[in-house]
């Protein structure tokens, strides 16, 4: 009887998970756990081609994330924003929680440009609440 209790017992006092396991699966915790943005290291704005950290393309048909090594988009629907950038290396953000963002603004009809404004609200909030720093790139 006392064996049986003490085994229940030990078993609500189990020690709390790893805050480092949990960051590993959970994306917004691998988020929130790099450091801050540190604007001071970031690139001259006419010279994003040597932007290091995430550098994400707003378009009609989602969010791309863009792979400058060799210049490929991995196209997101704005609600996978967070664990696609939950899943990168933190050697990818040399700069803290920071990203660029541009916008592929060449679509003409005013519904594209309704859909491009609400994927950039979509976005802007999602990284304002992880509370990463946008670097807004101006259309070229």
């Amino acid at each position: 009887m006392v064996t049986a209790a003490a085994l229940m017992f030990c078993d609500g006092c189990a020690k709390p998970p790893n805050q480092a396991a949990a960051s590993q699966l959970n994306p917004v915790l691998r988020i929130q756990s790099l450091p801050p943005a540190d604007p001071h290291k970031f690139p001259d704005a006419r010279k994003m081609q040597d932007w290091k950290n995430p550098y994400l393309i707003i378009r009609v048909d989602g969010v791309a994330l863009l792979d400058t090594a060799n210049n490929e988009q991995k196209l997101l629907t704005p609600d996978k924003l967070v664990e696609a950038l939950g899943e990168l290396p933190a050697s990818s953000w040399p700069y803290g929680r920071a990203v660029a963002v541009a916008e592929n603004s060449t679509s003409a009809s005013e519904d594209d440009k309704a859909q491009l404004r609400k994927n950039r609200a979509l976005v802007a909030g999602t990284l304002e609440s992880l509370q990463v720093v946008i670097n807004w790139v101006p259309s070229s």
